[in-house]
């Protein structure tokens, strides 16, 4: 499957926002909405690039593999589960380290297209050959 670049940057810029706003907030709900989409992004369902695909009818000039991204999303939702267990437990300095790094990855890769959770998920491939085979099957 294939994954249009603009699509993942436009949802990381929403997903900046939203951890942002969870920072200064301190909600824990705003942040399990924002682990909700990370499952669907994991699920290759985001609504925020459906969202993208709504407002934007041009096809993309290349696109990219969409296992990195997804992988990403699942980094994503492992911080902000983290997060919410530092919120609901009252744990704020877990809640606050989580929700920040999360919001970390996903401001460099709005703004600068450098996906942290991709990355990762290359460095895995290469230092797992099992996890290579599995994940290319």
């Amino acid at each position: 499957m294939r994954a249009d670049p603009r699509a993942l940057r436009f949802s990381a810029a929403i997903t900046t926002v939203v951890l942002a706003l969870v920072l200064v907030t301190g909600s824990g709900w705003l942040l399990a909405a924002q682990a909700v989409v990370f499952v669907l992004g994991v699920a290759n369902r985001s609504p925020y690039g459906m969202l993208f695909k709504a407002l934007v009818k041009s096809a993309p000039k290349e696109t990219e593999d969409a296992r990195p991204p997804r992988f990403a999303q699942g980094v994503g939702l492992v911080f902000a589960v983290a997060g919410l267990i530092g919120y609901f437990a009252g744990i704020t300095p877990l809640a606050l380290v989580a929700t920040a790094a999360a919001l970390l990855a996903a401001f460099l890769n709005a703004a600068f297209g450098f996906c942290l959770g991709c990355e990762m998920y290359l460095l895995v491939r290469r230092l797992l050959p099992a996890a290579k085979m599995e994940v290319s099957q």
